[in-house]
């Protein structure tokens, strides 16, 4: 249930309703302060409110029940786009942040270069992972902890804020005094005891869609974070499996305008897992760019035919460079900034 408050009303007025509420209903009640007028989104069994009576109080404009099953993530509860700050760096709201990177950190010299690269070329935040979930057990499984600390070697030489997937709700804590955007990838989407642990986290979470998920699974997902008390998610899309065996998954660009319609929160899209080949992800990256999104994951890799992991689909640091040469014309015609 959404409240539109009259514009104008008082703080004091406006908090006086919300404890009225907790108390009359046992509902949760979030409030969004705009320019105009506030709006109080409650969480709950709303079924046995009436509608009729909120409408009649003297600093309500309006009453609307939601039928979504997601509340904090909906946009009718907060209609202003949501703006992430991943120490300092924004996403959404205008912005059009590059987040780049090797798909796994393999060595010191190799993630302080790759770091070194993308950032000369205008990345905002570096990439790299360190748990790596495969397919297969037999496959490089990433350097764990060990990675980790070279991605703050990475950090301490370049400035970049760091991004790397947790696997696990036992790292929550290690994740949280070391990354600066942490990622829950997407065979993690409805891991729902590690949604919850991240939801406790004073970290940004970037949550990618799942292999096959609907629009809704996704932010009912993201709703699970936000209802644990972190309320900066930023979704990712990263294709998802279909009957098409030629690429390794499928861009699903419509999930931009769709999740931006259904959600205030920001959404970056990820051309290198979607296509798994490296020659798609800068048209791919274009589309991304032109239907909306809000950024770009990138797979970078100074030397992508020795990659331990995913160098197929990995730019090199010079085709990454023409990438962002051509996204920033684009970037600025959609009214973004890169």
């Amino acid at each position: 249930m959404v409240i539109v408050m009259k514009p104008h009303v008082t703080q004091q007025a406006i908090e006086a309703m919300v404890r009225q509420l907790e108390q009359d209903y046992k509902v949760q009640v979030g409030v969004t302060n705009g320019v105009d007028c506030s709006i109080l989104g409650l969480v709950g069994d709303t079924t046995h409110i009436d509608l009729d009576k909120l409408s009649m109080d003297d600093n309500v404009e309006r009453v609307m029940r939601v039928q979504e099953p997601y509340k904090k993530a909906n946009r009718n509860f907060h209609p202003k786009d949501s703006v992430v700050d991943v120490s300092g760096v924004k996403i959404g709201g205008g912005s059009f942040t590059v987040i780049a990177g090797p798909c796994s950190v393999e060595s010191p010299e190799q993630i302080v270069s790759v770091a070194q690269d993308v950032k000369a070329a205008g990345a905002r935040l570096l990439r790299g992972g360190a748990f790596k979930p495969r397919t297969s057990p037999y496959s490089f499984q990433g350097m764990g902890e060990d990675g980790l600390t070279l991605l703050l070697q990475a950090k301490a030489a370049t400035g970049l804020p760091i991004v790397t997937e947790i696997m696990s709700p036992k790292h929550c804590q290690l994740f949280e005094e070391t990354v600066d955007l942490v990622q829950v990838g997407a065979r993690n989407m409805q891991n729902f005891d590690l949604l919850k642990e991240v939801g406790k986290m004073s970290k940004p979470i970037l949550l990618k869609r799942g292999l096959a998920n609907t629009y809704e699974e996704w932010v009912m997902s993201a709703e699970y974070i936000m209802a644990a008390g972190n309320e900066n998610v930023i979704l990712c899309e990263r294709g998802v499996r279909t009957f098409e065996t030629y690429t390794r998954n499928t861009l699903d660009l419509s999930a931009v305008p769709v999740i931006k319609k259904m959600s205030h929160l920001p959404i970056v899209v990820d051309p290198s897992h979607a296509a798994g080949m490296y020659w798609m992800v800068e048209p791919l990256a274009m589309a991304a760019a032109a239907v909306g999104a809000d950024g770009l994951m990138v797979e970078v890799h100074n030397d992508p035919p020795n990659a331990k992991c995913d160098g197929q689909q990995s730019l090199t640091p010079a085709n990454f460079r023409r990438l962002m040469d051509k996204l920033a014309p684009l970037a600025a015609l959609m009214g973004r900034s890169l």
